[in-house]
């Protein structure tokens, strides 16, 4: 006699609750991944407009510098505008008397490297004065003026001349340390007052310096 076998029917119900779970699953990874596509859409965004924003950053910068140095330039042109016309006058009662003034002269020495530009230079047969103009004269720029000093010497000695060369600074603004640094290595301060402007000699410790 033959053995009935019996088949165990599916359970119908189990199967679509695991078909929904995994159509949910697959969803919620679908809106995921969306999410996080759409995340680095916005976050190279982000990146782009900063990066455009660092390059406008650095154009102004860029432009806010020129800009300053063009100021600079132009109190630099103040300070010589004012100086200039009454300088001959106020060395004079120092007991200077230059019979010449000459503004923007350069010494372009080839043959012996010797290069330096010169703001103001005040001449007799005895003395020259030579003037560097800034519009807040800094530290370095009053090294650089003791090294200008040094190289018109050193050209003076080449073409025989024996006259003393002086140095004096001349600015808009001086703040004390930086007057105090000039004055210490033996360079007259120029300097504004009222309507007109002052020479102040180096004294007390400080004499005024002879190249």
């Amino acid at each position: 006699m033959a053995q009935t076998r019996t088949v165990k029917k599916p359970n119908f119900d189990s199967v679509w609750a695991a078909l929904q779970e995994v159509a949910a699953s697959q969803k919620e990874t679908d809106r995921l991944m969306k999410e996080n596509t759409e995340w680095r859409k916005e976050t190279e965004r982000l990146m782009k407009e900063n990066a455009a924003s660092q390059k406008e950053t650095e154009r102004l910068i860029k432009d806010n510098a020129k800009e300053i140095g063009k100021l600079g330039g132009r109190f630099g042109e103040m300070v010589e505008y004012m100086v200039v016309p009454n300088l001959l006058a106020k060395f004079h009662e120092l007991g200077f008397v230059f019979e010449k003034a000459h503004q923007h002269t350069s010494i372009e020495d080839n043959k012996n490297n010797i290069f330096t530009e010169i703001d103001i230079t005040l001449e007799n047969g005895d003395k020259v004065m030579i003037v560097e103009v800034k519009s807040k004269p800094k530290t370095e720029d009053i090294s650089e003026h003791i090294e200008r000093m040094e190289k018109v010497r050193a050209y003076a000695n080449i073409h025989n001349d024996k006259r003393k060369y002086l140095g004096a600074v001349a600015g808009m603004v001086f703040n004390k340390n930086e007057k105090k640094f000039a004055m210490k290595n033996g360079f007259y301060v120029i300097e504004p007052s009222g309507d007109t402007f002052i020479i102040t000699a180096p004294e007390g410790d400080y004499s005024p310096h002879e190249w």
